[in-house]
């Protein structure tokens, strides 16, 4: 009997220190990233979606922790799946609870990431799962992928440069499946998705990708709500 116990003393020791060093590295992560409290970036967007036209446009972009993001382009008009507060890393960063599962380690260009599997603790989350490749020594996401209840799966795949120290990418890429895209209200474009089967055809298993480069960050500046509105 004393064997059995201390056989099953040692895996359950074995399964928790894992999932206990993905935390702690997950809190270094979030303590990064979080140190951003508020940032103006100007950037150009290029949008690649098979059933709207959108040229490559200068935007502005907002952000305000802990979840208020606002992209304005040169004309006026944004254009992003909704919940696109995602094209962020906020809606992870500021979970209060969740738990963190070690997915063992991953090449992303060339560099070796450690993977976390994190689940929200609160069942009515949005997120419902998300899975993170981090440069350890950096402390940055490389890529996310995620699983939302209302907007689909997406996944995030980051660039960075000068702005690294804060988390900040110089270069986004948003993936997203186009049949769960939702036009937002008040929006348009030269939009043309078809009707029935053929509009069918064009969404299915369609991947649409909107990539974001960063020319220049304002950084705890601080923005007033109003922008968001």
């Amino acid at each position: 009997m004393k064997v059995v116990s201390f056989l099953f003393f040692l895996f359950v020791f074995s399964r928790g220190v894992p999932a206990q060093e993905a935390s702690v590295l997950l809190e270094k992560v979030k303590a990064k990233y979080n140190s951003v409290k508020d940032y103006e970036a100007e950037a150009r967007m290029k949008t690649n979606v098979v059933f709207i036209k959108a040229p490559v446009a200068g935007i502005k972009v907002y952000y305000k922790n802990p979840d208020k993001l606002k992209i304005r382009n040169e004309s006026g008009i944004s254009f992003i799946p909704r919940g696109s507060v995602n094209i962020s890393m906020s809606n992870v960063f500021t979970m209060d609870s969740y738990t963190a599962i070690d997915g063992g380690t991953e090449t992303i260009k060339g560099k070796t990431t450690r993977v976390i599997k994190v689940l929200p603790d609160d069942g009515a989350s949005e997120v419902v799962l998300s899975t993170l490749y981090i440069d350890e020594e950096s402390l940055l996401v490389l890529k996310s992928k995620t699983t939302t209840r209302e907007n689909g799966t997406y996944e995030l795949e980051m660039e960075y440069g000068k702005y690294a120290s804060y988390g900040l990418p110089d270069k986004l890429k948003f993936t997203f499946n186009t049949r769960d895209y939702k036009l937002p209200k008040g929006v348009t474009f030269d939009y043309d998705p078809g009707t029935g089967k053929e509009a069918e055809e064009k969404m299915k298993d369609k991947k649409g990708t909107i990539e974001i480069s960063y020319s220049s960050y304002s950084i705890n500046k601080g923005i007033s709500d109003e922008v968001f509105k």
